[in-house]
């Protein structure tokens, strides 16, 4: 356990210093890259796609083409420079709540979480508009969503394949105190 431990620590910290190298980049691929090389939206796109398998149902496509329509419309107000007050802790409080939700198994009805997810969806994509690069933000942009919708697959596929299991649970867990790492770190 102590050897995963360090192993994980190794992979993660340095992409949490590194959480944004890609926007220099300015297309398809920097756009591909971003999501999982910053903890707090890999971490973010996963647990969706864990609480969209624990839905199941509707839900289990209805939060994540939720959170990518309202990322790519955060996206274009981020660029068109509207302002998002607080935009970094709901971010983080993205992480943790979604992480929480999945360690709790909590099942609320999808009109309760819909509107929450939009709106972690809009702030996710609105800090990408307005960091992004000032080239080829279509292409970005465009990158950005596909590897979004691909970890949150990745997230349903564990969620599906864990499916109320323990170990499901804990990775609910161990995201919110991931999440509540990088909120002291920040």
């Amino acid at each position: 356990m102590k050897k995963l431990s360090i192993i994980t620590a190794a992979i993660l910290l340095p992409q949490i210093a590194l959480a944004h190298p890609e926007h220099e980049q300015g297309q398809f691929i920097g756009g591909l890259s971003h999501p999982v090389g910053g903890a707090d939206h890999l971490l973010a796109m996963v647990a969706l796609g864990l609480l969209a398998a624990q839905i199941g149902g509707r839900g289990l496509w209805a939060l994540p083409c939720v959170f990518v329509g309202t990322m790519v419309a955060g996206g274009v107000a981020g660029y068109a420079g509207l302002p998002f007050p607080g935009v970094e802790p709901m971010i983080l409080a993205s992480v943790v709540i979604l992480g929480a939700l999945v360690a709790m198994a909590a099942r609320l009805p999808l009109p309760l979480l819909v509107p929450g997810v939009a709106l972690f969806g809009f702030a996710h994509g609105w800090a990408h508009g307005a960091e992004g690069p000032a080239q080829g933000l279509v292409a970005y942009g465009a990158g950005f969503g596909v590897a979004t919708m691909a970890l949150h697959l990745v997230g349903i596929g564990m969620g599906k394949l864990l499916q109320r299991d323990l170990l499901l649970r804990a990775m609910g867990g161990a995201t919110t105190l991931a999440g509540l790492a990088l909120t002291v770190a920040g």
